[in-house]
Order: C-alpha cells, then structure tokens, then sequence
C-alpha cells in the first residue's frame, strides 16, 4: 500500500511539471525561458531604486510582444534630455533655476512616471528604466558650485543639485538619484586638486557621471581643429587624474559646434585620445531614441529647464514636458527588458540596423 502512494504521488508531480513546462512552450518556437516569478508584476509597480553607491539591477523582464503591447513600450520614443546650470535664491541670468523650482521640477517627473539614466547610459543605449516608465536625462553644465558641495559631515549640502536630487529620490523610491555633471577646468569651484579629486571620486562613487564640458568653456567653432582638440584632451586628462575611469560624453559649451564636427567626438592632444559615445547640444528638444536611424550621437539634442515665458514658449522644459503628456505616443516608454528593444509594428523601419536583431514588434 505504501507503494501504491509513493507511485500516485511521483505521478501527480510528474503531471503537473509537464503542465508547466508546456505553459512555458510557443507552438512553432523553440522553448524560451520563463521570467522570474511574478517579474512582469513587478515591473508595473513603481519601481525600486539603488541605495547611494549602489548599483540598479536589471529589470528583471522577458519582454514579449503581448506584455509590451500591454506596457505600451515604444523605445523608439523621444526622450527629454533636460539641461540646467547654475541654481541660485535669486535668478541673474534666464537660464538660471532656484532650487524651489529645481525641486519643483523633479517631484513633477517622479509623479509622472520619469526615471533618470546618466547621459553615458543613454548615449551607449544602455536604458535600463522599468516596463511602462519613462527615461529623462538629468545634466549640469560648467561644475557650478550650486551642483555639488559636501557639508561639515562629509555629505551633500542640502540645497545643491545633488542633494535636493538625493531628497527627492528618498521620497519617491523609483526615482533613481542620476545626474550627469559636465565640468571645466575648476570643478564645483574647487580650487585645489585634492578637493577636486574628492568630490569627483564621491559622485562616480555614488552613480553619478562626471564628464567634459572643455578646459576654459571656448565657443569652439570660433578654434582652429589643434585648438579644439587641445580644450578637450586636457580636460579629459584632468578628470582621469581625478578618479574618472573613462570619459565617454562631452557637452558642446554654448552647444557650439566646431568647423570640424569629427574632432568633437574624436581626436588626441599630446598623447591623450578621446573617442565619445555622446556629444550634447544646447537645445531646444527632446532627442530621438539611441536606437532610432536618426540618432546623431555627433549632435544629440537637449531642452534648458525653464518655463513658458519669452523665448521659451516653446523651447524649454515646461513646455516640452507638457507635449510629451498631450502626445504620450511620440514618448519613449521602456518594456523593461535590456535585451530588447520593444516598438509598435510600425516603427519597424526607423531602427537602426545594428539593432535590428533585439527587435520586438507588436
């Protein structure tokens, strides 16, 4: 009798393995993994960020075209690459924010559903943002003071860039606390090497990027080719000394290009070379995918943080934002897979060729 059990309950088991295991089969596929368990279900929840100094895993999602139809994904999408300066109490200058309004600003994305890359992440195309979210590109021009700053504890003051950042990511945990900090020749208004080196080493440390903005911030197209690749060369040899392992994004000062575009993403001065996945304009729209035919990692576009008065009607952060909400189709909205790149059927012929083979049609 005892046996008969033991036969019984091997059977049942066997049944229902060979149930699952035909669940996990598409007719006429070979069979695909399973994702982790409950892993698309997670991927609609507000997603979780990395602790200060860690590193966010990988969505854990296997897109299909069912889930990112469900998702509504569309990586070929444009996303806004939002560019600010300097935050101050009182604005002097147009491009200027307060860090209310800085703060302002980020507590609107978080609520809606944006969830910061690093201009490095998004030049590489390495957007890993969860399913049905929506990345945007924090960046920082010229290494202002009011960017970054440590207090007498050795942490970020609290009305910098990166603290309020820091704030508002503690308070909306899907929020990843990313930011890209274009530098020049004196970072955050650090006069000696050894605070230099100390805050740039803080913040790649803690997830952020720290990359070139030029030596002395020239209008480069009024320099010769030599000259040009003179004021970046010896910036990027500056932040290697500092910590930066490597430099792979440059923004244009005044979004200025020079005569050669070439010798922007690519050139040597005095033995160092620089090779950029991204150099970033100055303005005035959201860029294209990193996987779209038109992406021109030479020239990617960025929107200036500002509202809807004067010049900036139409062309600056508020405004774009809110034709973003009014056109969710034209958005990016990531599947939350890595490995794959999830567009409408009728986007098939807008992605660039070597990354036809992680499409994902639906």
């Amino acid at each position: 009798m005892q046996s008969l059990t033991r036969i019984i309950g091997v059977t049942n088991v066997l049944v229902v393995v060979t149930a699952i295991v035909g669940l996990w089969l598409v007719p006429g596929d070979r069979p695909v993994a399973a994702p982790p368990a409950r892993a698309q279900e997670r991927s609609m929840a507000a997603p979780t960020g990395p602790a200060v100094g860690e590193v966010a895993e990988p969505p854990g999602v296997v897109a299909t075209p069912e889930f990112a139809k469900q998702v509504k994904a569309n990586e070929l999408g444009k996303v806004p690459v939002l560019m600010y300066h300097r935050l101050v109490g009182k604005r002097r200058s147009s491009i200027d924010r307060t860090p209310a309004q800085f703060r302002q600003e980020l507590e609107k994305l978080a609520r809606k559903g944006y969830v910061p890359v690093s201009a490095a992440e998004f030049a590489a195309g390495d957007i890993r943002v969860p399913a049905g979210k929506f990345p945007v590109v924090l960046t920082f021009d010229d290494g202002h003071p009011s960017h970054f700053a440590l207090d007498a504890a050795g942490k970020p003051a609290r009305d910098t860039a990166v603290g309020i950042l820091l704030d508002v990511a503690a308070r909306h945990p899907g929020f990843r606390p990313v930011a890209t900090f274009w530098v020049n020749q004196t970072p955050f208004g650090l006069r000696s090497e050894r605070e230099q080196e100390a805050a740039v080493r803080w913040l790649t440390g803690n997830g952020f990027e720290v990359a070139n903005h030029t030596w002395s911030h020239p209008d480069l197209r009024s320099l010769g080719t030599k000259k040009v690749r003179k004021q970046i060369a010896r910036l990027d040899r500056m932040l290697g000394r500092l910590g930066v392992d490597k430099v792979t994004t440059l923004a244009l000062p005044y979004g200025s290009m020079p005569r050669s575009k070439k010798a922007a993403r690519q050139g040597s001065w005095e033995g160092t070379r620089y090779d950029y996945d991204g150099v970033f304009l100055a303005g005035a729209e959201p860029s294209v995918s990193p996987y779209a035919k038109k992406f021109d990692r030479g020239a990617i576009q960025r929107i200036q943080s500002n509202g809807k008065k004067g010049e900036c009607r139409k062309w600056c952060s508020q405004y774009w934002l809110e034709w973003l909400d009014k056109h969710p189709g034209e958005r990016y909205v990531s599947d939350g897979d890595p490995e794959r790149v999830s567009i409408p059927r009728r986007l098939r012929g807008n992605i660039e060729a070597k990354h036809r083979p992680r499409v994902n049609a639906y």
